[in-house]
């Protein structure tokens, strides 16, 4: 399978700016093209590429007053090895964490899922319970919102979705991370967050928007949750963005069995 996928960010620097974008595909892929370039008014900025956890890759720099315009396109073919997991790693990601609370929802996950002894049947089962809780509302929450406030607003968007989702499975026994992907198919088109959980020694997707075939799902970011895995970061300074454009495609969008268990690959 071939995908191709874009992203264009502008910022409007207005103070000397640390910048840490997470927005090219992870190194599990092998891109048969890439490109990735920084423009602040026209002229070149120098770019730094850092790897994160888990394969993730990221890309830092300062840019001074003015317009940064930054843009990104990769072509993949083929599809990458999955991820496997320390014991280490499952640990971090059975605890609670900054945007996935699973304390506090603890008592939420015993009361909606008591019974449920298949991880198999977990994970169906608490997909379609946050995809019948919530409501898919663009601008409805704010960047600090975490898994109990998306839960007692009753809507959110995928990285609320997903950190309810991972909440929810953690508190449930089963490791959960958050992952930012791009994902094709996705309508409307912008950077989207899947849960994932480890379940039957392999990492499988939890998306409980269903707005994307999990098949095509192409892997930039994976934490424990949206505090590990945005696509940009203000480190120091200030940047107000201004405009952002994704693209995803694939040579075929598959169908997508919602009872099957499918890997980012």
């Amino acid at each position: 399978m071939q995908r191709t996928v874009t992203s264009r960010i502008v910022l409007n620097v207005t103070d000397t700016a640390d910048l840490v974008f997470a927005i090219a595909v992870s190194d599990a892929y092998v891109p048969a093209s890439e490109t990735f370039s920084a423009l602040l008014d026209g002229v070149g900025v120098e770019v730094r590429e850092l790897p994160d956890e888990h394969g993730g890759r990221l890309h830092r720099l300062t840019a001074a007053p003015g317009e940064l315009v930054v843009e990104y396109a990769a072509t993949i073919d083929g599809r990458a090895e999955p991820l496997t997991a320390s014991e280490t790693e499952l640990l971090v990601y059975s605890r609670p964490s900054r945007y996935a609370e699973s304390d506090a929802l603890a008592p939420t996950a015993a009361a909606q899922f008591a019974g449920i002894d298949d991880p198999e049947d977990l994970l169906t089962a608490v997909s379609s319970w946050v995809g019948t809780q919530l409501a898919y509302v663009s601008g409805s929450s704010l960047p600090t919102d975490g898994a109990v406030r998306t839960l007692l607003n009753r809507q959110g968007v995928c990285r609320d979705f997903s950190h309810l989702c991972v909440a929810l499975l953690r508190a449930s026994g089963v490791p959960a991370r958050l992952v930012a992907v791009y994902a094709p198919g996705l309508d409307p088109m912008d950077f989207h967050a899947v849960a994932e959980a480890w379940v039957n020694d392999a990492w499988h997707v939890v998306d409980a928007t269903t707005l994307a075939p999990r098949g095509t799902l192409t892997r930039i970011a994976t934490g424990r949750d949206a505090a590990d895995t945005a696509f940009l970061n203000v480190m120091s300074g200030a940047a107000q963005l201004t405009e952002a454009t994704v693209t995803a495609t694939a040579g075929t969008l598959p169908g997508d069995d919602l009872d099957r268990l499918v890997s980012i690959r």
